[in-house]
């Protein structure tokens, strides 16, 4: 009895990496070896950073809400305890929104907590 290859499923296989590394240079995106291993490493970066993006948001949140809170003399790390302590439960998301956007709404935050 002969030896069946299956290959429908094995060109769907390569089809499908293929598909994948498409827009990659040279043999990165048509040598199947080579585009294996690009492809894996490309999809380890992706699931890396797509928890990296997360840290890298507050990260810029933080410096715009002390960027804002500089300009009425207080420290980022002294504006959040006493956030915290008048019981304003506002993420860092929104602060750095209204410290950019909104300023008067900020300055309105801001006077509160100095009280």
């Amino acid at each position: 009895m002969p030896r069946s290859k299956n290959a429908v499923a094995s060109r769907a296989r390569r089809k499908k990496i293929l598909r994948q590394t498409k827009g990659n240079y040279l043999g990165r995106k048509n040598m199947l070896t080579v585009a294996k291993g690009t492809l894996d490493k490309g999809l380890g970066y992706a699931y890396r950073d797509r928890r990296r993006k997360k840290g890298e948001f507050r990260s810029l949140w933080i410096r715009r809400i002390n960027a804002g809170v500089r300009q009425y003399d207080m420290s980022y790390s002294e504006f959040i305890g006493k956030l915290s302590k008048k019981g304003i439960a506002l993420n860092r998301k929104t602060l750095a929104d209204l410290a950019m956007n909104h300023p008067d709404a900020f300055r309105a935050i801001v006077e509160k907590v100095k009280q």
